[in-house]
C-alpha cells in the first residue's frame, strides 16, 4: 500500500481529466504553499502581541522591500525556465538560468556590503543599518533557490517540494519563538552588544529568516549538485528576451503588491503616529492571506499546465471552466473570512483591530489579481510577454496615483481601494484584450452574477447586525450556505460532464 506522500506525487499520473489534474496539483503545492504561509500566519497574532505596532510597522515595510528586490533578483527566469524547458534540454536550461540568477545575487551580495548603511540613511533606518544587512541576504539567498524549486516543479516532484518548504517556515517559527520568546533578554543583550543601543528583537526576526533560507538552500542540494556553471549566450540570449517582459510584469506586480507599504510612512497624514498606523495596516492585511494562499498554490500548479494543455484542441474551453470555478473557490474565502470576521479578529492583537475595515477590499482586490493571472494565458501562450508587461505598467500606474491621491486624504484605507482599482483595472484590460488575440468562451455572465451574489450576501450580513454574537454567526453561516447552493446548483451540470471526462 501506498503511502499518502506517494500518493499525492501519483497524483498527475492517476488524473486524467485536466481539471481533476489541476485541482490534484493545486492541493499538492498548497502542502508546500499552504502549510508554510499558514504557518506563517500563525506568526501574525505573535507579532501583534509580542511586537509593538510601531516594530510591526517595520517589518511590514522591510519586507514590502524583500518582495520588490526577489522579483528584481530572479528577474523572470522562472518563467523563461518553464517556457525553454518545454522546447529545449532541462539540464541546459537550468544550468544557463541558475548560472545569470547566481552572477547576479553574487553582485548584489558584493554592492550590498558597501552601500547598506547609506541606504539605511536613505529610507530613514540610519539607528538600524543591520535591518537592511539582514534583509538583502535573505533576497539573496531566496533568489538563487528559486531555479531549483522551479526544477521540482518542472519535475512534478510536488512532494519535495512541501517538504522543504514547510521545513523552511517551521525553523523560522521555532527560531521566533526561541530568540524572542524563550531568551529575549538573552537576544537583547546580544544585538545591543553587537549593534548598538537602538538595537531590537525585530532583529532576530530577520536573522531567523536567514538562517531558514540558508536551510531550503541546503536541503535542495539534490537539484544543486546537477547544477553546472554555463554562460550559455545563445540560450541565456532569447531566455533573458522572454524574460524581460516577465520582469517589467513582475516589477509593476510588486509596485501593485507592496508600494503602499513603502509609500505610507511618507504619505499618512499625521506622520507621528505613521510607523504605527503602517502596523495596524498590515497586520489587516495579513487577514486577506486566504486568498492570497488560494491564488499563490493555483499559480504553482497552473503555470505549467496552463503551458501544456495549450497544444490541446479544447484547451480554450477547459481553460474557461478553471476561471469559473476559480472563481467560485475565491469567493467562497472571501465570504468565508468575511462573514466570520468576529472570530479571524481575535488572529491580531487588540491593538491593531482598528484596521479590520479594509479587509473585504483587500479580498476583493485579491480576488480580481487572481482572476487577472488566469485571464494572462493569452498574453504567455502567444509569447507576447510585452502586451503583459504594458497591462502591469497600467496597473502600476494607477496603483501610484491612487495611493498619491487616497492615503493622504483617507489614510491606509485608501492604500486598500487603491489595490481594488489597480487590480480591477488589469482584469477588464486583460479580458477585453485577450478577447480579440486568443478568444476564450469565458462565462462573464456568471462570473458577474456570482460577485454580486457574494458581495449582496455581505452587505446583508453587515445591515443585519444581530447583537448576539452566536445568533450573529449563525445567520452568516446561512448566507454562506445559500451562495454555496446555488453554485452547486449552477455548476452541477458541468461538474458531471467533467467527472465524466475521467
Amino acid at each position: 500500500m501506498l503511502a499518502w506522500t506517494d500518493k499525492l506525487t501519483l497524483l498527475p499520473i492517476m488524473a486524467t481529466n485536466p481539471i481533476k489534474s489541476l485541482a490534484g496539483q493545486t492541493a499538492v503545492y498548497g502542502m508546500g504553499t499552504i502549510i508554510p504561509r499558514l504557518l506563517n500566519y500563525m506568526l501574525v497574532p505573535f507579532y501583534t502581541r509580542v511586537l509593538s505596532d510601531e516594530n510591526y510597522g517595520q517589518m511590514t515595510e522591510l519586507y514590502a522591500y524583500v518582495a520588490f528586490f526577489l522579483v528584481l533578483l530572479t528577474y523572470g527566469m522562472e518563467t523563461a525556465f518553464f517556457r525553454f524547458a518545454q522546447k529545449t534540454d532541462t539540464n541546459r536550461v537550468f544550468n544557463a538560468a541558475l548560472s545569470a540568477i547566481i552572477t547576479t545575487s553574487f553582485l548584489f551580495i558584493v554592492l550590498l556590503f558597501f552601500f547598506y548603511e547609506p541606504v539605511a540613511d536613505l529610507i530613514q533606518y540610519a539607528g538600524n543599518s543591520e535591518y537592511i544587512l539582514f534583509v538583502g541576504l535573505i533576497v539573496a539567498l531566496d533568489a538563487i533557490t528559486a531555479i531549483p524549486f522551479a526544477l521540482l516543479r518542472k519535475q512534478n516532484k510536488a512532494r519535495r517540494f512541501a517538504t522543504i518548504r514547510i521545513l523552511n517556515v517551521s525553523l523560522n517559527i521555532g527560531l521566533n519563538v526561541l530568540f524572542i520568546v524563550l531568551i529575549p533578554e538573552w537576544a537583547m543583550q546580544f544585538a545591543t552588544d553587537v549593534f548598538g543601543n537602538n538595537a531590537s528583537l525585530l532583529l532576530w526576526v530577520f536573522v531567523a529568516n536567514l538562517i531558514a533560507s540558508l536551510l531550503s538552500l541546503v536541503l535542495l542540494w539534490p537539484q544543486l549538485k546537477r547544477f553546472s556553471f554555463s554562460w550559455d549566450n545563445s540560450l541565456l540570449k532569447p531566455m533573458l528576451s522572454y524574460a524581460l517582459p516577465v520582469l517589467i510584469v513582475g516589477l509593476a506586480g510588486m509596485v501593485n503588491e507592496v508600494i503602499d507599504k513603502i509609500l505610507l510612512k511618507y504619505l499618512l497624514p499625521d506622520r507621528e503616529t505613521a510607523m504605527a498606523q503602517l502596523g495596524i495596516y498590515g497586520a489587516n492585511y495579513k487577514l486577506g492571506v486566504l486568498m492570497t494562499l488560494f491564488i499563490q498554490m493555483f499559480r504553482f500548479a497552473a503555470e505549467p499546465f496552463f503551458f501544456a494543455e495549450a497544444e490541446k484542441k479544447d484547451s480554450p474551453e477547459l481553460f474557461a471552466r478553471v476561471l469559473n470555478y476559480f472563481v467560485i473557490s475565491g469567493l467562497l474565502i472571501f465570504l468565508g473570512i468575511t462573514l466570520f470576521i468576529d472570530v479571524f479578529q481575535y488572529f491580531l492583537g487588540p491593538a491593531f483591530r482598528a484596521g479590520l475595515n479594509i479587509v473585504p477590499i483587500v479580498l476583493i482586490a485579491n480576488l480580481f489579481y487572481g482572476v487577472f493571472f488566469n485571464l494572462s494565458v493569452w498574453y504567455k501562450l502567444t509569447d507576447r510577454t510585452r502586451n503583459g508587461a504594458v497591462i502591469a505598467l497600467i496597473g502600476a500606474s494607477i496603483t501610484l496615483l491612487a495611493n498619491l491621491l487616497l492615503i493622504p486624504l483617507m489614510g491606509y484605507t485608501g492604500a486598500a481601494w487603491a489595490h481594488l482599482a489597480c487590480y480591477s483595472t488589469m482584469m477588464i484590460i486583460s479580458y477585453f484584450w485577450g478577447k480579440k488575440v486568443y478568444p476564450m468562451p469565458y462565462k462573464v455572465k456568471r462570473f458577474l452574477f456570482y460577485l454580486f451574489l457574494a458581495l449582496g450576501l455581505y452587505f446583508i450580513s453587515v445591515v443585519v447586525h444581530p447583537d448576539e454574537l452566536l445568533i450573529r454567526l449563525l445567520f452568516n453561516a446561512l448566507l454562506l450556505a445559500v451562495f454555496v447552493a446555488v453554485a452547486v446548483l449552477l455548476e452541477y451540470k458541468g461538474f458531471r460532464t467533467d467527472q465524466r471526462i475521467s
